[in-house]
């Protein structure tokens, strides 16, 4: 899926909703380029007093602070390397204690009713975290007849709500985490928004 190809939604909330998840996205998969750090240094800040306001100036700073090769050396030390990453963004690994177990089998018969499937080059299986949030957007602003807000409150809960927040706890406490602790705890609270909005809403 790619955001240029999404209609998107009317409401401006809900725009602003899916381009958070597609931000998330980006920046959990990989390293920020330069091009993304220098957009992303420039970004607008949510109104004072927003509930998201702290910790986006936070990611903000840690994102103007950093370098791509800063940025990358750092991912890699946490996600990537030779052999066990120090951090793991599945959420099979989180829920199972476990790769590929039970969690991933449920999620990808959930992406089969919706008509998703994983694209044959990805280099990460369906429930890393990066592609939960890209899932979250294509629900928000794809435009079809199962992008719908009881289909997000569904795979919100089902997905991302059981593990996301403990795993950016659990990024945000790592001693080698900079860019990534600032995007963890954007990334909780972001969550526990969206939670609570879903909570107004009753199928």
């Amino acid at each position: 899926m790619n955001a240029q190809t999404l209609p998107g939604p009317a409401d401006a909330g809900e725009l602003a909703r899916a381009e958070i998840y597609g931000l998330l996205a980006r920046l959990w998969l990989a390293a920020p380029d330069a091009g993304l750090l220098q957009r992303l240094a420039g970004a607008p800040s949510p109104p004072p007093g927003a509930w998201l306001e702290a910790p986006w100036q936070a990611l903000v700073a840690a994102l103007r602070a950093t370098t791509p090769a800063e940025a990358a050396a750092e991912f890699d030390a946490l996600f990537g390397g030779v052999g066990k990453p120090e951090l793991f963004a599945y959420a099979s690994y989180h829920l199972s204690g476990f790769l590929n177990e039970k969690p991933l089998a449920a999620l990808r018969a959930d992406l089969a009713r919706l008509g998703l499937a994983r694209e044959p080059r990805a280099l990460e299986t369906e429930d890393h975290v990066a592609y939960g949030f890209e899932v979250m957007r294509y629900l928000i602003a794809g435009g079809d007849a199962v992008c719908n807000l009881p289909a997000q409150r569904r795979y919100f809960g089902d997905h991302l709500q059981p593990w996301v927040e403990r795993f950016c706890e659990t990024v945000a406490a790592h001693p080698r985490a900079v860019v990534w602790a600032a995007l963890a705890r954007y990334t909780a609270e972001f969550m526990r928004v969206e939670a609570q909005g879903f909570e107004l809403f009753e199928d």
